[in-house]
């Protein structure tokens, strides 16, 4: 895999919580869990007290629309999701050689 970069943009916005409304109008609080640049994209990894329970995690690409504001988008795209994924596997759970 290639190299990520750690990011702290959406940290420093918006602290390490984050209230997230989905198409419903369903508001969900979401930690922060880690940021990081790969191939010029910024993603973020993001945990509901839903999706902890599941052991899961939610992961989103993260923009700048024209205001300037972040906003945190959906991979839809399965290789993205499936790199973004194996990334942060790799930051949370590193290579140990002398196993």
């Amino acid at each position: 895999m290639s190299l990520t970069t750690p990011s702290d943009v959406l940290r420093k916005t918006y602290g390490d919580d984050i209230l997230l409304s989905d198409d419903q109008s369903e508001s969900t609080v979401y930690q922060l869990l880690k940021e990081f640049v790969y191939e010029n994209q910024t993603y973020a990894v993001m945990q509901s007290e839903a999706l902890k329970k599941e052991e899961e995690v939610a992961l989103f690409r993260v923009i700048s629309n024209v205001d300037g504001e972040y906003e945190l988008v959906t991979i839809d795209d399965d290789d993205e999701w499936e790199t973004v994924s194996e990334l942060y596997d790799e930051m949370v759970f590193p290579e140990q050689d002398d196993l």
